[in-house]
């Protein structure tokens, strides 16, 4: 018994069909799986930027059609989160910044949005003014995500802060409705 399987031992070491299958392999699977692992952290990029932008117009809806209601930073930014429910540590990675625009004499927000960076100190928040009847309002939210695969070409190519993680930004605009 012993030696018919060392026999079909030695035959199958010797055999060199499957060896260029083999090679091939060997080649293109890394740049398979690193294909896959990106399409992934795409797919979690798209779905955390369409759960942002959805929680931050579903929140500016609540407050446009509340009148008499003038909630403050932190519950716009709890109501914010409780809808935003793939967004990895909201309440401490989300910030928000809103400020009164005059629509003829419009003035952009600056360029870059003031996210948290989580190798810095925490910072106050940057401009949270609360608008009165009729006024026009612009609302930018920030949220910092880490990547889940950093090595994949997506995470390569965007932006990242010192701690390697991510901005999502989402913006919107409202008319503070008449009390």
């Amino acid at each position: 018994m012993t030696h018919r399987l060392t026999l079909h031992l030695r035959r199958f070491a010797r055999e060199e069909a499957g060896s260029v299958e083999t090679v091939a392999f060997a080649l293109w699977m890394p740049m398979i799986v690193i294909l896959l692992l990106t399409m992934l952290e795409v797919g979690a990029y798209t779905a955390r930027s369409v759960m942002l932008e959805r929680a931050v117009d579903q929140t500016v809806r609540t407050i446009r059609l509340e009148t008499g209601a003038a909630p403050q930073h932190d519950a716009i930014k709890e109501m914010i989160c409780e809808r935003a429910v793939i967004l990895p540590n909201c309440n401490a990675n989300l910030r928000l910044e809103m400020v009164q625009r005059d629509p003829r004499s419009w003035l952009d927000l600056p360029g870059a949005p003031d996210c948290t960076d989580n190798a810095l100190e925490v910072a106050p928040v940057r401009q949270f003014t609360n608008g009165l009847t009729n006024q026009l309002m612009v609302l930018r939210a920030c949220a910092k995500i880490t990547p889940i695969f950093p090595t994949t070409f997506l995470a390569g190519a965007i932006d990242r802060d010192t701690a390697g993680d991510y901005a999502l930004v989402a913006s919107t605009s409202f008319v503070q409705e008449p009390r």
